[in-house]
């Protein structure tokens, strides 16, 4: 309250967030929190949820239990142990609407560029069409890693004459009654989606490039007993906090991800028996659905539905890749043929940081310029040239409990942002040396674990890997408050008393 008291004196920074997910909105509530009011979240859709906007697809849902998908300081009544994606959506409106911030979203506004001004010490943000959305002392990004769909360049997929849309844009007015659907992807949507349709479809047709290991989610309502025990927040921390630490227990030191380790055999041993149990007398599928890379080497797909799907007769595996699309249907990479009504991608994202924009630094040099297809940042949150940017879900820092991992990025952005403003200073940059040794340590840290097999999407160009964390949630949230200090440089290029700009120029909402 002092600091709010003693900001007020002089006009608040102004701080863009580009994305309002649960990184935004949460970085948000951080920076209101902190004393900061004139944050504006700029999102490229019609309301917010970020992912879970976009992603209304049937069976869509978390693979995460509900009470760690969920921020630490606003627990919810949730419905079930592994909400669905209306849950989540309606949760994010009213986080928005607790904390005053619905106003200070604007929505159906896509950034393209993000220029840094070293005269004014502060960025302008533009959209596709060149035109000026706001000025902003600060930007944080908050659009993800997986938010970019990713379509497949197919041979012929613009002749196919049926319904042909990715997975992130649902077309509501779907019906798949009847139909015979084929699905291109096996990963965790595409086991969300093929049981679904199968309740509807004449026949769904999955085409499998590669298995991924599957272990049960065992979701479930929750029981009128459970509920009410949510009303209580100290019952909702003390279950949060078991979660954590009995998934950093099997992460400590990358344990479950690094073959050979009693955590990763383990781990494989019971995703084998999963699948034994599952489909007990169809050696075929077994033989079909039984990944030939280390536990790890892909993201594990956490599902109870999909191989009890498999089994259903209106459902086929093809393990074959798709070689090209007609007009009637697909292609396989074996040459064999399947009719289709309607063509459901669900091969994922494009696993590239900000892929949707792009920023300029104080050397006129761009972020991806910067990276050269090596994409890296201090934390993931900071990278060198670019003062007052910070990356929220940035490079390397993957995996884990993600929402935990976003409420301590939100945590030392709004700290670096305080630490600016009460040194009355114009910029934070972290220092060359620090994001050049944190970056070495982490990829020391990842070597020999399943993260190096080479058929996934955590690799840049060059091969390193890029979008990994290899330890638990506790080690990465112990080095955000660590590494703090020396590692930033603050400094003070516009003078002490300098004035922020005029409200009109930033265009807050």
């Amino acid at each position: 309250m002092l600091r709010r008291l003693l900001r007020r004196r002089r006009e608040d920074p102004a701080v863009a967030v580009i994305g309002a997910g649960f990184a935004g909105i949460g970085m948000a509530v951080r920076l209101r929190k902190a004393g900061f009011d004139r944050v504006t979240l700029l999102d490229k859709a019609g309301g917010p949820g970020g992912t879970w906007w976009h992603n209304t697809y049937a069976g869509a849902e978390v693979d995460t239990p509900s009470v760690l998908y969920s921020y630490s300081w606003m627990p919810w009544k949730w419905s079930r142990t592994h909400v669905r994606q209306a849950e989540l959506q309606a949760y994010l409106a009213a986080v928005l609407e607790r904390f005053g911030l619905a106003d200070k979203v604007r929505y159906n506004v896509e950034v393209k560029t993000v220029q840094w001004h070293e005269d004014r010490q502060d960025y302008t943000l533009h959209s596709g069409d060149g035109a000026e959305i706001m000025r902003a002392k600060y930007v944080v990004s908050a659009v993800g890693l997986l938010s970019d769909p990713q379509l497949p360049n197919l041979p012929g997929i613009d002749t196919f004459g049926g319904p042909l849309f990715h997975t992130a844009k649902w077309d509501s007015g779907f019906d798949p009654e009847g139909k015979r659907i084929g699905v291109v992807g096996s990963g965790s949507t595409a086991a969300q989606v093929v049981p679904t349709l199968a309740g509807q479809a004449k026949q769904v047709v999955m085409f499998q490039r590669e298995p991924g290991w599957m272990v049960p989610k065992m979701a479930r309502p929750y029981t009128d007993v459970e509920r009410a025990a949510l009303d209580s927040r100290l019952a909702q921390k003390a279950i949060r906090w078991r979660q954590i630490y009995q998934r950093d227990r099997g992460q400590l030191g990358g344990g479950v991800w690094r073959p050979g380790t009693p955590q990763n055999t383990g781990a494989e041993a019971a995703a084998r028996g999963y699948i034994e149990r599952s489909l007990a007398g169809r050696p075929d599928l077994i033989e079909a659905v039984t990944p030939r890379y280390p536990y790890g080497g892909k993201r594990p797909i956490i599902t109870d539905d999909f191989y009890p799907a498999l089994l259903l007769d209106n459902v086929k595996l093809v393990t074959e890749a798709v070689r090209e699309v007609t007009e009637t249907g697909v292609v396989d990479g074996a040459g064999a043929e399947h009719e289709l009504d309607a063509l459901v991608m669900a091969t994922g994202f494009k696993a590239n940081f900000l892929s949707t924009f792009d920023v300029t630094g104080r050397t006129g040099r761009s972020i991806h310029d910067y990276w050269a297809g090596d994409e890296r940042a201090f934390l993931g949150i900071m990278v060198p040239e670019f003062p007052n940017f910070f990356i929220m879900y940035g490079p390397n820092t993957n995996g884990g409990t993600i929402v935990t991992n976003l409420e301590l990025q939100a945590s030392y952005i709004a700290s670096a942002i305080s630490r600016v403003e009460r040194a009355r200073a114009s910029s934070v940059e972290v220092r060359e040396w620090a994001a050049d040794l944190y970056d070495r340590s982490v990829q020391k840290m990842l070597v020999g674990t399943a993260f190096q097999y080479e058929n996934n999407y955590y690799r840049s160009e060059s091969g390193r890997i890029a979008t990994q964390w290899p330890d638990g949630v506790m080690i990465y949230g112990a080095l955000t408050k660590a590494l703090r200090g020396p590692c930033l440089r603050v400094e003070s290029k516009l003078g002490a008393c300098a004035p922020a700009p005029e409200k009109e120029e930033v265009a807050t909402p």
